[in-house]
């Protein structure tokens, strides 16, 4: 996302906005205009995710429970449909919370290089840390959808501005701190659930990304590991 003012004359690889999940790949179509009265393949595990009676069969309080939380996620067609997207969005944040406070358990992201935000793709989740120390998070991030992967491995932020604008999808990009090319966190006024993914950019919420753009400064190590779901 974000053509960084064109450094030379490479193309910065980019990033927009889009979603975590990429269970799904590409859009969907436009909102539906009723509920479905079809019983999906994950009702049961929806239902359960959703505290509703887990029976397994469809019936209009589930549909309109599914499809409110479809709504809010930006889940297309929001038509209460407990198919494999919504279910792999829910199943993603039920493994999100399991982490808790311990998100470096696996000791995958560095801790010999002091201060350092880490990403993992797997999760779909970030944080920052000083050593062993959490310092922040770990939050939930939007990170490349398939065929425009966040690039795996150790970057530094090398450039930050706070009121970024991608001229390449003409959308704001607020507390841009970019880390390898276009590839950037910043915030996203979407659900960090919208599926399918970002262009690139590690999508945060306002709150998150003025958090990261406080803690943060040029120089600081970046390392990103595993691999997005769908990609």
């Amino acid at each position: 996302m974000g053509d960084i003012r064109r450094r030379g004359a490479a193309t910065l690889g980019l990033t927009a906005l889009v979603a975590p999940l990429t269970l799904v790949l590409g859009a969907a179509p436009a909102q539906a205009a009723s509920c479905t009265t079809q019983t999906g393949p994950h009702q049961k595990k929806v239902e359960k995710f959703l505290g509703r009676p887990a029976d397994g069969k469809q019936s209009t309080a589930d549909c309109k429970a599914i499809r409110a939380f479809q709504s809010k996620h930006g889940i297309t067609p929001n038509i209460g449909y407990a198919g494999p997207i919504t279910w792999g969005v829910m199943n993603l944040m039920q493994k999100q919370k399991a982490v808790g406070k311990n998100p470096n358990k696996s000791g995958k992201c560095p801790v010999n290089k002091g201060r350092i935000a880490c990403v993992d793709l797997t999760l779909q989740l970030s944080w920052i840390q000083d050593g062993k120390k959490l310092v922040y998070g770990p939050v939930p991030v939007r990170t490349g959808r398939n065929g425009h992967e966040t690039r795996t491995g150790l970057k530094k932020v090398y450039w930050r501005n706070i009121d970024h604008h991608s001229t390449l999808y003409d959308v704001p990009m607020p507390y841009s701190q970019f880390f390898d090319g276009g590839q950037a966190f910043h915030s996203a006024g979407v659900s960090m659930w919208n599926p399918p993914g970002s262009h690139g950019c590690v999508n945060m919420t306002e709150s998150d990304a003025k958090k990261y753009w406080s803690l943060l400064k040029k120089g600081d190590d970046v390392f990103v590991y595993g691999r997005k779901p769908g990609t």
